[in-house]
């Protein structure tokens, strides 16, 4: 009987196609990117993201966007919330956002992500300047109080462990490439500020 042979990159090869990223581009209208929203659970990041998205299509942009609780429905069913699960996860929201922003999408991506080096690794992924990272900043107290899956509830009652911000660690940007402070500012505003920083860098048209 023959043996397996073992998936490893010393016996899988890159696939040539005909086509690439810069043909899917073209045939879009449009330059692709990944908007990579990170905060704290109940930072805004779903509702931003969301509105953002709204703006996007509206302006003929094909977009698409990558929610981190859905996520965890389907690609990343079988993960737990460690810290080695969390960069897991990581490594397959990266990838997916990847393929989609090779296929000459907009992708927004709203994910915790809580540790910088994986927000970093992220970044290498993505193609020269098309990662975009987006600082959802929130208080954790403010978080707390918002509190619409009852999660921080749970979590300071010691129902849930590992949670970030509390006995997990979350990592703030130092230097993200927007910064959205949600405590002087609504979400519609937010929005709109993304969608300038966009048309900024020639993503978005004006007007």
């Amino acid at each position: 009987m023959a043996e397996d042979i073992p998936l490893r990159s010393n016996v899988i090869q890159w696939q040539k196609t005909t086509l690439n990223r810069t043909d899917h581009a073209r045939l879009m209208g449009q330059k692709p990117a990944v908007l990579w929203f990170t905060g704290l659970s109940a930072s805004g990041k779903s509702t931003i993201a969301n509105l953002v998205q709204v703006r996007l299509h509206a302006a003929g942009i094909k977009t698409f966007l990558l929610d981190g609780d859905n996520l965890r429905h389907g690609l990343s069913s079988d993960l737990g919330f460690s810290a080695s699960d969390r960069v897991e996860n990581m490594r397959r929201v990266s990838e997916v956002a990847r393929l989609m922003s090779d296929a000459g999408l907009i992708v927004l991506v709203a994910f915790i992500s809580p540790f910088g080096s994986e927000r970093e690794a992220a970044r290498a992924r993505m193609a020269d300047g098309e990662f975009i990272e987006i600082f959802v900043d929130t208080s954790f107290e403010e978080c707390a109080r918002r509190d619409p899956k009852g999660l921080y509830r749970r979590a300071l009652a010691g129902e849930l462990s590992n949670f970030t911000g509390l006995d997990s660690p979350y990592e703030a940007p130092s230097s993200p490439d927007i910064h959205l402070k949600t405590a002087l500012t609504g979400a519609e505003a937010l929005a709109d500020e993304v969608v300038d920083h966009l048309k900024n860098r020639g993503l978005v048209p004006h007007g």
